[in-house]
């Protein structure tokens, strides 16, 4: 694969993907990121990982999920969820193209539950999962566990959570987490919210979190 950023985009009615292709010099090895249900792909936590990783050696697709192409604001109607995963299939199949080594894949809050959902569906679809402020349960409502698929996860998967995220409790994620019976790492965000990353944290968060994944799925990158 080449150097640069480029604009990537497979036109499928059913199963479109629509994103920014990050290649690492000599990588072997991708990542496919995707967004929360009120962002896109160009959300600055997504890029800023996208040029930290490539960085490190590994190439990074960030895309939008199928219901943002279609709807440019707002969360995804009801029923969205089933594209939204077809879409991300149709993502991984695209970059297995592309490039030699593991396909990983992951996003931030609704992206990455649809991702964990795909990767439970069809376990040999990718090689590991970064979940990004996981939306374990509905904001005060914690008895409403988005875990229905945790005991059949047998995906690698590295969780990236801050302390003060309404969508679940670091002691309710390591709970949660007990239920997946394949390899799993919680990363500890002090202080932040859902959104994860702030202007004061970026510095810091960005390289852990790439470190800590790189070195947690054993990626030829780094």
């Amino acid at each position: 694969m080449t150097t640069g950023v480029e604009f990537f985009e497979v036109k499928d009615p059913d199963a479109p993907v629509r994103g920014y292709l990050h290649r690492a010099p000599g990588s072997a090895d991708l990542l496919i990121l995707t967004h929360g249900a009120g962002a896109n792909c160009q959300t600055p936590l997504l890029a800023a990982l996208a040029e930290s990783f490539c960085a490190s050696g590994l190439s990074v697709l960030r895309c939008d999920l199928p219901f943002r192409q279609t709807r440019p604001y707002g969360p995804p109607h009801p029923g969205s969820a089933g594209r939204d995963q077809a879409g991300l299939r149709a993502a991984v199949v695209a970059m297995r193209r592309l490039c030699q080594g593991k396909v990983f894949l992951g996003g931030h809050s609704y992206g990455g539950r649809q991702a964990s959902i795909l990767a439970d569906a069809e376990p040999n679809l990718v090689e590991g999962l970064l979940l990004l402020s996981y939306p374990l349960h509905p904001p005060k409502k914690p008895e409403v566990l988005r875990t229905r698929h945790f005991p059949t996860l047998h995906v690698l998967a590295l969780f990236v959570q801050g302390t003060r995220d309404g969508f679940a409790t670091i002691a309710e994620m390591q709970s949660a987490m007990t239920l997946i019976p394949s390899r799993t790492e919680l990363v500890t965000i002090e202080r932040a919210g859902h959104e994860l990353m702030t202007p004061a944290n970026r510095d810091e968060l960005i390289p852990q979190v790439t470190s800590r994944f790189l070195a947690f799925a054993g990626t030829t990158a780094g």
